[in-house]
């Protein structure tokens, strides 16, 4: 029996459950010149894995879905803490995004469900899309296992959701906005629930998600094995994990800022119509060959994607007044490179995962700085060198 993931294509619109709400009158000032940067990636060898998949105490049956795919030797991340999960250890992972995490905690909760089939996982995401990547990294490792998901986020049905809970899901990967609703109905029990991830804690922690995910903690069994990923530390993340976690052991691999090996620089712009015709400009140079464009406001993201469109450019948008399934379809159509221009707002965009994306583009400056790091971190992927430019309304002169 293959892994089963019970979702469904959603019929309707529906907003995330949980989504924070950011007032427009909070918005940071930044000065231009943070904008202004050269890449500096970190100086290092490459890694030296002192174990292969094959070296792992797994079911066999992973190690074949492995094999098949064709991975043999592990990234950093995955050498270091596949075999302290496998050894049922708690583990705080300090990695960047695109360095393997997912499967990092996949393969040491899927090897102990497929012995444990009465046990349970619950994996906390920050962003359905987020969500949806680790679905399917599940999916490939646990094939032909017979374990079986639930994926709880919105913009699906609660009542596809409702049926897989009551099916048993052996892993349960969600949002902390919708997964709060199920507890709420009663649809959602975690006293089964012996394995927990925190994907992204610092994302959790900027979208203001931190106190869902502290009551969903509380409903675990006392007795359970805990994984927290995390790109950055800090205080409040290092209480988080203290109080919900027994003797953790730190793997941290992370080199640098994702944002040291991206180029840095700013557009200025006097008028709107000018900004536009200069993107246009922009997009048509043979070095930007995909771009992942930001706007603030979802009907903003909507109206430049087809503005690109009607002026003869592969684009789409990306943002949460989009269906599940139109957010699906126009991230795979990114990642696929069916199109090669992504329009999108902040909170959709966390959690996209292209490795191969050029350029980072601001057409709406960021809420704060740290978005503006996130934002162009999407870009620098997996040792790549990204460029990120920011419009900025100035009367200096246009800059490339």
């Amino acid at each position: 029996m293959p892994y089963v993931s019970h979702r469904r294509p959603s019929a309707g619109r529906r907003p995330a459950a949980g989504a924070p709400r950011r007032s427009r009158s909070n918005k940071q000032a930044i000065a231009p010149g943070r904008y202004v940067k050269a890449a500096n990636p970190a100086q290092t060898g490459d890694y030296t894995a002192k174990n292969d998949f094959a070296d792992f105490a797994i079911h066999p049956l992973f190690k074949n879905n492995i094999a098949g795919k064709g991975y043999k030797m592990p990234s950093e991340i995955q050498d270091k803490a596949i075999a302290l999960g496998l050894s049922g250890r708690d583990v705080v992972g300090v990695a960047n995004t695109g360095t393997g995490k997912t499967a990092a905690f996949a393969i040491p909760i899927l090897n102990k469900l497929v012995h444990e089939r009465d046990s349970q996982a619950l994996i906390i995401a920050p962003t359905r899309e987020l969500a949806l990547q680790i679905e399917g990294q599940c999916k490939l490792l646990a094939q032909h296992s017979g374990l079986s998901g639930a994926l709880i986020i919105g913009g699906l049905p609660m009542g596809s959701q409702v049926n897989a809970l009551k099916n048993g899901a052996n892993i349960i990967i969600g949002t902390p906005g919708r997964l709060k609703d199920h507890v709420k109905q009663g649809t959602l029990k975690l006293n089964n629930c012996r394995m927990v991830v925190l994907d992204e804690v610092d994302r959790m922690l900027d979208m203001g998600f931190i106190n869902d995910v502290r009551h969903l903690l509380e409903l675990l069994p006392a007795e359970r094995q805990s994984f927290f990923f995390s790109a950055t530390l800090g205080p409040e993340i290092d209480m988080l994990i203290q109080s919900f976690s027994k003797d953790p052991v730190t793997v941290n691999v992370k080199a640098g800022e994702t944002s040291d090996n991206v180029h840095q620089d700013v557009i200025a712009y006097e008028t709107k119509p000018q900004r536009l015709d200069l993107l246009h400009d922009l997009l048509l140079r043979s070095d930007v060959r995909k771009t992942l464009i930001f706007c603030e406001m979802k009907c903003g993201a909507e109206r430049l994607a087809k503005e690109l469109v009607a002026r003869g450019f592969n684009a789409d948008a990306l943002h949460g007044g989009k269906t599940q399934n139109r957010r699906r379809r126009a991230l795979d159509s990114f990642r696929d490179s069916s199109i090669n221009i992504l329009v999108a707002t902040d909170v959709a965009a966390r959690g996209i995962d292209v490795i191969d994306i050029t350029h980072v583009i601001n057409f709406d400056e960021p809420h704060s700085y740290n978005d503006y790091i996130h934002r162009i971190g999407r870009a620098g992927r997996a040792g790549r060198i990204g460029h990120a430019l920011t419009f900025v309304q100035t009367k200096a002169a246009v800059r490339f």
